[in-house]
């Protein structure tokens, strides 16, 4: 029990649950229903696999509390180490990221509506269905791109607050700042130059695996009690 109460725990339990979120919206369905430049083919999919499709919408809604509940993980583990930092996290990494996501709900419930062929839009004809169809699911891809730039900002306060605390390794504090410039030059690559950025994606994977650092750390290990960098020493008890 002790173990679980541990504030470091906590958050990589919480960073793990929604970790587990990604593979299926982000990976999975886009590459099993959407199709590139193909709207009926894209159409037809997602009105052949409406209950797959509605299990991600649902994965993105509770991912997005997920989500808030872990940014608030953090703030407890990191306020004493710099409260202005800690809230910053608690913003640009959970409270923008989880509005994004919720309004992404918007787009696939669109894109859905119009792949069941609902009456009231019988005065389009397939084609042009098909088309908001796909219209739809590249908003929500484009939804993607602006949380991709709060993906990176986020972890910068939690790399400094990691290279900060003393009770987290300095070496993973660096690591995840590397990390957060690699989502924001991701994020900047898939805006200017598209035709790039999955390249640029590959070549960034070892800068990508910081997040995953400091989930594992933080699930192992916990966090211990070492005061925060620059505090002063606690007396020794007698």
């Amino acid at each position: 029990m002790r173990a679980i109460r541990n504030p470091g725990r906590v958050v990589g339990l919480w960073y793990l649950s929604l970790v587990l979120f990604g593979p299926l919206t982000l990976l999975y369905i886009p590459n099993k229903l959407f199709v590139h430049n193909d709207a009926a083919a894209t159409a037809a999919n997602i009105a052949a696999h409406q209950l797959l499709f509605k299990t991600g919408m649902l994965a993105d809604l509770v991912g997005s509390i997920v989500l808030l509940f872990l940014v608030f993980a953090f703030y407890r583990l990191f306020k004493d180490v710099d409260h202005e930092l800690a809230v910053w996290l608690v913003i640009t990494g959970g409270v923008m990221p989880a509005v994004l996501q919720l309004v992404n709900f918007v787009n696939d419930a669109g894109a859905l509506m119009v792949a069941q062929g609902p009456r009231f839009l019988s005065v389009f004809d397939k084609a042009q269905q098909d088309a908001l169809v796909l219209l739809f699911v590249q908003l929500r891809e484009h939804q993607i791109t602006a949380a991709e730039i709060l993906w990176g900002v986020w972890l910068f306060p939690m790399g400094a607050l990691t290279y900060k605390s003393g009770f987290l390794p300095r070496w993973i504090g660096v690591w995840l700042i590397i990390n957060g410039v690699a989502y924001v030059a991701l994020c900047v690559a898939r805006v200017m130059v598209p035709a790039y950025a999955d390249g640029l994606f590959l070549y960034f994977q070892p800068a990508l695996f910081g997040e995953l650092v400091i989930m594992l750390w933080l699930v192992i290990k916990g966090a211990g009690q070492t005061p925060p960098l620059g505090a002063p020493a606690l007396p020794a008890r007698r």
